[in-house]
C-alpha cells in the first residue's frame, strides 16, 4: 500500500530537523511543487542549518531527489547563511545529487582546436600503438588461458557455434583459395619455364613451384586471402554487437568476452586454416603443372618425379607452422580491432578496414621473421 509523502520540521538545539516520510514516488504520490519547496525552507529558514530525518521514509526515486534539489536552490537564494546537512538521507541520493548537478561545459562553436605538435602528434601516436599491443598481448594471453575451459568443456560458447564459424572460414572460402593459389602456381611456372628455358633446365620448373608453393606461397597467400575474407568480417560482426549494445549485455550478464566472442572466432580459424593451406599447395601446384604441361611439354609423370624428392617434409612443416600463427593472428587482429570499435555505422566501416590492413601488414611482416629464422637454423 503506497503512503502519501509527508514532511515537516521540528527543532533540535540549533537545527532545523526535516523530517520525511511515506513514499516518495513519481508515478504513484506525484511530484512536489516549488511552493511546497518554498513552505519547507521557509519553516527552516530561522535556523542556521537543516537536518534530515528519514527514519519514516519509505520508497522514492527522483520525486525525492528533486524536491531535495529544490531546497537546495532555494536555500542559495536567501539572505543569510543557510546550510542543508545531506547526511541524514538514503546512502544513494547524495551521490544522485552529484550526478545531477554534473554539468560539463559545452565546447564552444567557434572555438577551433589548437594544432597539435609535430612531437605531440608523435607522442599520441606512440601511446595509441603501446595501447594496441597491450591489448593485443591481454587478449593473447587470455586465448592461451580458455584452452583449459574449452577442453574441460566449461567454456562460455556452444560447440555448434564453433562448428558454424568453421564452416564459414573454411568451406565457404575453399572457392577464392583455389583461384588464388591456382594462379600463383601457373604465375610461378610460367616466369621460371621463361627463364629456365635460356639455360636448357625447364625440368627445375617443377622444383621451383613446388618449394615456393608448398614453403612460402600457399600458407602467405591463403592467410592474406582469410585476412581481407573472414579478419575483417570479425571485426565488422564485433563491432555491430558494439552498436547494438550486445557486448555490453553481455558483460552486464557477466559472460567473459574473451571466451563467448574471441575464443571460437579464434579456434575456428586455426583449424581450418591447416586444411585451407593443404589445399591451397594442392591447386597451387596444379597450377604449375598445367603451366608446365603446355609451355614446356613436360608430361605430368616427369613433373611430379622431379617434384617429389624437391619439396621435402621440412617444406610443409614450415609451410603447416606459417598457417596455424597466421590464422592465429588474423582471427586475433580481426577481434582486438572490433572490441576496440565505436558505436556508428561509420566504425564499423573503420573496424573491417582497419582489420584487413593490419591482417595483412602483420603477415608479411611474420613471414619475413620466419625466414629469417629458417634461415638461421638452416632450414
Amino acid at each position: 500500500m503506497t503512503v502519501m509523502p509527508v514532511w515537516h520540521v521540528e527543532e533540535e538545539a540549533d537545527d532545523a530537523i526535516l523530517c520525511l516520510s511515506g513514499d516518495w514516488l513519481v508515478r504513484k504520490t506525484g511530484m512536489r511543487t516549488m511552493a511546497d519547496v518554498r513552505f519547507a525552507i521557509g519553516s527552516a529558514s530561522r535556523f542556521s542549518r537543516a537536518r534530515f530525518d528519514t527514519r519514516q521514509l519509505g520508497e522514492w526515486d527522483s520525486a525525492l531527489v528533486a524536491f531535495i534539489l529544490g531546497l537546495q536552490s532555494e536555500a542559495a537564494q536567501l539572505d543569510h547563511p543557510f546550510a542543508l546537512d545531506l547526511a541524514g538521507l538514503p546512502e544513494a541520493l547524495p551521490r544522485l545529487l552529484a550526478l545531477v548537478r554534473a554539468d560539463p561545459a559545452a565546447p564552444k562553436a567557434d572555438a577551433t582546436p589548437a594544432k597539435a605538435t609535430f612531437v605531440a602528434r608523435v607522442g599520441l601516436r606512440t601511446l595509441a600503438l603501446s595501447s594496441a599491443f597491450r591489448m593485443a598481448a591481454d587478449l593473447t594471453g587470455l586465448m592461451v588461458l580458455s584452452v583449459k575451459p574449452a577442453l574441460s568443456g566449461r567454456l562460455y560458447a556452444r560447440g555448434a557455434d564453433i562448428a558454424v564459424l568453421m564452416q564459414e572460414c573454411g568451406a565457404g572460402a575453399l572457392g577464392i583459395v583455389a583461384v588464388v593459389n591456382g594462379l600463383i602456381g601457373a604465375i610461378l611456372a610460367f616466369v621460371g619455364a621463361v627463364e629456365l628455358r635460356r639455360f636448357g633446365a625447364e625440368i627445375y620448373v617443377a622444383d621451383l613451384v613446388g618449394v615456393a608453393v608448398v614453403r612460402e606461397m600457399a600458407a602467405v597467400m591463403t592467410a592474406i586471402v582469410m585476412a581481407g575474407r573472414t579478419g575483417g568480417a570479425y571485426a565488422a560482426q564485433i563491432a555491430t554487437m558494439q552498436g547494438n549494445e550486445e557486448v555490453d549485455a553481455l558483460q552486464a550478464l557477466g559472460v567473459p568476452l574473451h571466451q563467448y566472442i574471441v575464443f571460437p572466432r579464434v579456434a575456428a580459424l586455426v583449424v581450418m586454416m591447416p586444411v585451407l593451406y593443404f589445399y591451397g599447395c594442392f591447386v597451387g601446384l596444379l597450377g604449375g603443372l598445367v603451366v608446365s604441361v603446355a609451355m614446356l611439354k613436360l608430361s605430368p609423370t616427369l613433373f611430379l618425379e622431379q617434384l617429389r624428392p624437391a619439396v621435402a617434409g621440412t617444406e610443409f612443416g614450415i609451410g603447416l607452422t606459417k598457417s596455424v600463427v597466421f590464422g592465429a593472428y588474423i582471427a586475433l587482429a580481426g577481434c582486438r580491432i572490433g572490441l576496440s570499435a565505436g558505436r556508428s555505422a561509420s566504425d564499423v566501416g573503420r573496424a573491417a578496414t582497419g582489420a584487413v590492413v593490419a591482417g595483412i601488414i602483420g603477415i608479411i611482416a611474420m613471414d619475413a621473421l620466419f625466414a629469417a629464422c629458417t634461415n638461421a637454423f638452416g632450414l
